[in-house]
């Protein structure tokens, strides 16, 4: 049969070639659904340990939904404002939810790139042969529809890393969030602790200055000699150099929290002129297991996420060793004259199959394998990391928190005692029984230990913060939108006792390299 034969029936009978393109597509759809090059993903297995080291007062009796508003058992409504305000305006958040906006628009182009592109064309042109008045027109419009068979998985696995990464940003706004409202409680307790370590200091000021005034009056008598005065002199301005910087650190503190509340420092400060005491109510932290911090913890969650983008990278790029196969198709009106273009005589229809190989690119192919596979071995290194630092850093704040929990009591009797002492001292001076020396040492023990005792309460408080941060406190399916659709958690389908053993290196047969 000639060329021009053929193409005579291709032309009347676009039907048939609609018929065969659907074929050629339904055939190429089958075998891309069996088959994706790679490494098949699944979480890795980190065996943790049993149980806590550290046993105080974290261990007491509570709630565990107490960990998703953990702020509020805290019981100080400034407190739990600053918090809602800062989730709503706080510039990080909005940052993050940006990403994460961002991340989803990729994850729909990823899949967008496995369905079939229609594009329509259309053209008109007139042309004329030499000096004649002959004017030759054609037009055509079209419509042609192209699509790659995913034949070995590539697009497939890049649709999975984009998922996958999209997965990782939902866990990088529950870390936002996580490390918003620590920091917001932190700055807020360092505020109420610098006020009233600034009251301390302003109470013993003016005690100070009365004994001053009392040894002054002595030695104007004769009663006393300068080495008193001075004495005196110097213990009081002592105590008033401190008040500057107290002073600084309430403002300082204050400051940062206007910037986590979205607004320019100073803008808070009606919001926090009065002060008010350490938020400091004694709840108990339901610490639960080590291996909680794998279901709670957003940065272990983003890291196992983050391995598993790489996982699927690493099929997406031993995609490219196989060959590609690619389908078009088109209907297109072509006529001499606009009038009557659209009418079946004028109708072309095409179909055509290409099948491309890279059969040599001087080792780029297997080079970016390479790549691709160190990418997820780090992948997997970063994810061990960051879950031994998040058991570090529970632990860390389960001892800060029971260690200065014995060193209050010990400076609450030290304080009371101090009081006393300063007492006597200053009744046994004005009776002549006692030196000076041991007033200024009285005074000077009763304002350093009233002041490590209120640090000390401010420490607490910020040691249980820091408790709840490092248990991944402050977030929930509630107050953030699921993943899409819902990924496993390492462990959440497991026993108790089997989710102790989180699993795997990249050698193992989980993330092996499964070629099909």
């Amino acid at each position: 049969m000639s060329n021009s034969a053929a193409n005579d029936r291709v032309r009347r009978r676009p039907r048939a070639v609609l018929r065969a393109l659907a074929a050629s597509v339904l055939m190429a759809a089958t075998l891309a659904a069996c088959s994706a090059v790679g490494p098949d993903y699944r979480a890795p297995e980190i065996r943790m340990p049993e149980q806590w080291r550290e046993a105080g007062p974290e261990k007491a009796a509570g709630d565990p939904r107490d960990l998703i508003q953990w702020w509020k058992t805290l019981g100080d409504p400034t407190l739990d404002r600053l918090v809602e305000r800062a989730l709503a305006n706080n510039l990080d958040m909005k940052k993050a939810v940006s990403r994460l906006e961002e991340a989803k628009a990729r994850r729909g182009a990823a899949g967008a790139a496995r369905a079939p592109s229609v594009s329509a064309s259309g053209s008109a042109s007139s042309s004329r042969v030499g000096e004649s008045d002959d004017i030759r027109e054609s037009y055509a419009l079209g419509l042609d529809v192209s699509w790659e068979a995913d034949l070995f998985g590539g697009l497939r696995r890049a649709r999975d890393a984009a998922q996958a990464d999209y997965e990782a940003s939902i866990e990088d706004l529950r870390d936002v969030l996580v490390s918003l409202i620590a920091e917001a409680a932190t700055n807020y307790v360092q505020l109420r602790t610098g006020q009233m370590r600034l009251s301390a200091a302003e109470n013993n000021l003016k005690l100070q200055t009365e004994t001053h005034e009392l040894v002054r009056l002595k030695y104007e008598t004769g009663l006393s000699g300068g080495l008193d005065l001075d004495q005196a002199t110097y213990n009081l301005e002592t105590t008033r150099a401190q008040i500057p910087a107290l002073r600084k650190t309430c403002t300082e503190a204050k400051n940062r929290l206007a910037v986590l509340m979205g607004v320019y420092p100073g803008e808070l400060e009606s919001d926090l002129a009065d002060p008010g005491g350490i938020p400091s109510r004694e709840a108990g932290v339901v610490a639960g297991v080590p291996a909680d911090l794998l279901r709670r913890r957003p940065d272990i969650r983003r890291a196992e996420r983050q391995l598993a983008a790489e996982t699927a990278r690493v099929g997406e790029a031993e995609a490219d060793r196989y060959p590609q196969l690619s389908l078009k198709g088109g209907l297109t009106y072509q006529a001499l004259a606009l009038s009557g273009l659209i009418s079946p005589a004028n109708l072309v229809a095409s179909l055509s199959t290409a099948l491309s190989w890279k059969l040599f690119q001087a080792g780029a192919v297997a080079e970016n394998i390479k790549a691709r596979t160190a990418l997820q071995e780090q992948a997997l290194l970063e994810y061990k990391t960051v879950v031994l630092g998040a058991v570090e850093e529970t632990e860390n704040a389960m001892t800060a928190l029971a260690r200065e929990n014995e060193r209050r009591e010990s400076l609450a009797k030290a304080t009371r005692a101090a009081g006393q002492a300063a007492d006597l001292a200053v009744r046994q001076y004005q009776s002549g029984l006692s030196d000076f020396q041991n007033v200024l040492e009285t005074q000077r023990s009763l304002a350093s230990f009233q002041d490590s005792l209120v640090e000390s309460q401010g420490s607490m408080t910020l040691n249980r913060i820091l408790l709840y941060k490092a248990l991944g406190g402050g977030w929930s399916n509630e107050n953030l939108a699921p993943r899409e659709p819902p990924a496993t958690v390492p462990g959440s389908d497991r026993s108790s006792k089997d989710s102790r053993s989180i699993h795997q290196s990249a050698s193992s047969p989980a993330v092996r390299n499964r070629s099909r």
